[in-house]
């Protein structure tokens, strides 16, 4: 008899049902026979077992009740008999921890339960860290520090017995099966005693800097991976039309960019539009993962609640024309987010207080939310041009400090500041600050890129989805003149396109080419009313085309883009004036693939 497949050692919930498994070949019928380690009935190999009553089949299916191993024995007519590996079905009673776990059904993939707890260790002193996961087969475990492999570190708990300045830092743990590999979350274990000669750890995870008889760390957590939605709302059907979002949204999605943020930029939305994007981004949120909202344009607060005003809002409007902020905070919150910050460059003044507020749950105390006011309750936010740039005063001052790598509130506190010296807005604007910060986040904490588990598979499918450009496309008409369109995105749902004229032949003189899009598809952003700062970006992202053609709110297309190119020439010869047309198909580039419309 071979037993072509042992089973394999599982961790489950308790009351879990699991399956354990084994595969013999033989002569004849063989016979199964499972046994447990519970009580003195059989001995074999030195280990007591008890039968297990009923089970003699290949398969075993049990409720985990407690942890136990488990072996099956296989013997055919000739009395031949082999038995399978042990195994060990380990059950994590995790209400006992009082941790809320997530039941989800899956391959078998880890899912961690318990993530280590941060501590703050003496010298000399003795500390454990401790994480559980479910899996099937049971996951592995490698712990780390500061990115170095520990060799001892391979169980589920991590016992290091007298602290010296060289176990500081960051630890994390890889749990892994044949499935999957996951990451907990990043755990310090700062010091405050230990000696300025302590500098730097290996990977920039931590910079400790020592003064006087203070020992201060700047932590950098690895984030998992990080994620932000960008909405500016300007051309307003039913209420003053805004200059400001064109550049800040711009601008801001840039830096964040820079950051190492995936980024999701859209303009002009209705409210159906803001739901089904912030549906989105949300279903982009995970452990571990950095999650940033940014919203500019008209807004107000009513009830301690505050409202985004969508471009179809009517007027008067109410808060069911509106998008409540704190119900997407508690969206983010539910995902359970390293870090959840949420900007807001809008008004709060008290607006139709007779309406009765959106009902919403009040937020869980789960920590690392931010919330950036660009003023205060029942103030305005202003917008200013600045020779033909307009931009919202507190993303001016935002743009400018984002980019530094501190605490996320202390960039906030630098942008109070400056925002309280403009005298353009002294006595009119104060930014307000709200967060439950208990780490040091910053927006700069570098994204750990080992473990790409399936999550993070499916971001860069959603985020590529939202932002991967149509290929130029080089088009050769009869009269021999070859055209080039390229295509550029200053928003997820704007796109430009670009015509070039590559080599114009014998036969042609004078060429000229024009664009227009199949359906046609309204550029809301021209006309004498506008400022030219949207032209001006296309200026800056193009090497001199000989025609663009600029296309909006590509959200609300339900049908592939057909891009029309017009040549015009002068024929050498009979020196008319003709035209040439070709037609090249673009699919539903950009925010278009995202069928916000539905």
């Amino acid at each position: 008899i071979v037993i072509v497949r042992h089973p394999v050692s599982v961790c489950v919930p308790v009351n879990h049902t699991v399956t354990l498994s084994v595969r013999a070949e033989g002569t004849g019928q063989l016979q199964h026979q499972w046994f447990t380690d519970d009580e003195n009935v059989v001995l074999q190999s030195g280990r007591t077992t008890m039968l297990v009553f009923g089970a003699r089949g290949p398969d075993l299916t049990v409720k985990a009740k407690k942890t136990r191993l488990y072996v099956c024995r296989v013997h055919d007519h000739f009395d031949n008999v082999v038995f399978s590996d042990w195994v060990k079905l380990k059950v994590l009673d995790i209400d006992k921890t009082g941790r809320q776990v997530c039941q989800r059904t899956g391959r078998g993939e880890p899912h961690i339960a318990v993530n280590p707890e941060p501590q703050t260790v003496q010298p000399g002193a003795n500390f454990t860290l401790r994480c559980a996961a479910f899996g099937i087969p049971t996951p592995h475990y490698q712990w780390y520090r500061n990115g170095q492999e520990l060799a001892d570190g391979t169980g589920d708990t991590l016992q290091i017995d007298g602290a010296t300045e060289e176990h500081a830092g960051s630890y994390l743990c890889s749990i892994s099966n044949v499935l999957e590999e996951r990451w907990t979350e990043a755990v310090e274990t700062p010091n405050a005693a230990w000696p300025e000669s302590l500098t730097q750890q290996e990977n920039d995870v931590y910079l400790f800097s020592y003064t006087q008889s203070e020992f201060s760390v700047l932590i950098f957590v690895l984030a998992t991976d990080k994620v932000a939605l960008l909405i500016g709302n300007l051309n307003y059907s039913n209420h003053p039309k805004l200059m400001a979002p064109i550049m800040d949204v711009h601008e801001l999605s840039n830096h964040l960019q820079h950051l190492g943020f995936r980024v999701v930029s859209l303009l002009d939305l209705t409210r159906d539009e803001m739901l089904a994007s912030i549906m989105h981004f949300i279903n982009l949120l995970d452990k571990g993962v950095y999650g940033l909202f940014y919203y500019a344009g008209h807004g107000y607060e009513h009830a301690g609640r505050n409202y985004l005003v969508a471009v179809d809002a009517p007027q008067p409007y109410r808060p069911e024309n509106c998008v409540c902020v704190q119900r997407v905070m508690l969206s983010m919150q539910k995902k359970h987010t390293a870090l959840s910050v949420i900007l807001l460059d809008t008004c709060r003044k008290w607006y139709n207080q007779d309406c009765v507020p959106s009902c919403i749950t009040a937020l869980g105390p789960s920590g690392n939310t931010v919330y950036g006011y660009a003023t205060c309750e029942d103030a305005e936010a202003f917008e200013v041009q600045d020779g033909r740039k307009s931009t919202g005063i507190f993303t001016k001052y935002l743009n400018m400090h984002i980019l530094e790598s501190e605490k996320v509130t202390h960039v906030l506190e630098k942008v109070s500041e400056d925002l309280g010296r403009d005298t353009l807005v002294t006595g009119k604007q104060v930014v307000e600050i709200k967060h439950t910060l208990k780490e040091p986040r910053s927006l700069a904490d570098p994204v750990r890129t080992a473990g790409h588990t399936m999550e993070l598979h499916l971001r860069d499918i959603c985020w590529s989805q939202a932002n991967v450009l149509p290929r130029k496309k080089q088009m050769l008409f009869l009269c021999g003149v070859e055209v080039e369109i390229s295509f550029s995105a200053l928003y997820t749902n704007v796109l430009v396109v670009f015509a070039t004229l590559k080599s114009t032949g014998d036969k042609t003189q004078d060429c000229t080419v024009t664009l227009a899009s199949i359906p046609p598809m309204e550029d809301v952003f021209s006309g004498p009313s506008r400022s030219g700062e949207m032209d001006t970006l296309i200026l800056k992202s193009s090497d001199n085309p000989d025609c663009t053609l600029r296309i909006c709110s590509l959200q609300k297309l339900k049908e592939s883009l057909v891009i029309k190119v017009n040549l015009h020439y002068t024929h050498v010869t009979s020196h008319r004036r003709q035209t040439e047309t070709q037609q090249v198909d673009i699919g539903k580039p950009l925010a278009a693939s995202c069928k916000l419309y539905k």
